[in-house]
């Protein structure tokens, strides 16, 4: 009994976790910066890869298809899982260190099923902090999907210091950006996770869009 009490709790404060979130996100003003060589990928499933802490931005963008993530096992990621349902992502419970394989191959599967995209915090579950790991390529590899590096940036926000991944969350109200990078079609690329790992500092480092040749960024509304 005191389990199902637990687990009853955690259930309610997903539910009410995830709708503070989607009131606080549909606040906040997106710019999205994407590079122009996905509008060659359009067809292809993307697994879109970014790193733990950047991900409060990128739940406000409105994705272009349904999107797939994967999230623990744990307890906190019963919660977590009701919380990303609400805006509006599939969820296949998971990780690289507790059933592993089983969450990617249900990830897999929903992408060809159902021809969904899907997201991956790269550097999880626990870190370290900017090592992508290898389950992300597997899963391009295996959906015939090409992988796209992203990031989320705010304006304006604070950060969680006392978090593993330094989570960084944008006030509501203000501008953030999210940033898509050249795509890596991990058939092509035996390189495919270091590839994605220089993708990832260079969005992350750049203002703006300065790192890419004026040609080659494109804003989307």
């Amino acid at each position: 009994m005191p389990r199902q009490r637990g687990e009853l709790g955690r259930a309610i404060a997903g539910v009410l976790l995830g709708l503070v979130a989607r009131l606080w996100l549909a606040t906040l003003r997106v710019r999205v910066v994407a590079h122009p060589a996905l509008a060659r990928a359009a067809d292809r499933p993307w697994v879109l890869a970014f790193w733990h802490g950047t991900q409060w931005p990128l739940l406000a963008w409105r994705r272009r298809r349904e999107t797939v993530v994967l999230v623990s096992l744990s307890r906190d990621g019963a919660m977590q899982a009701r919380a990303l349902a609400l805006q509006g992502l599939r969820v296949v419970r998971g990780s690289s260190s507790r059933g592993g394989a089983r969450g990617l191959a249900g990830l897999v599967r929903a992408m060809r099923a159902r021809g969904t995209d899907a997201a991956f915090a790269v550097d999880g579950p626990r870190g370290p902090l900017g090592v992508v790991k290898g389950g992300v390529v597997v899963a391009a590899r295996a959906a015939g999907a090409v992988l796209v590096p992203m990031t989320g940036l705010a304006r304006r926000g604070f950060v969680l210091r006392r978090t593993w991944d330094r989570f960084a969350i944008a006030w509501p109200f203000t501008r953030v950006e999210v940033r898509l990078g050249e795509p890596i079609d991990p058939r092509e690329h035996p390189a495919a996770r270091e590839g994605v790992e220089r993708a990832l500092a260079e969005l992350n480092a750049a203002p703006g869009a300065a790192a890419w040749p004026a040609s080659s960024a494109r804003v989307v509304a």
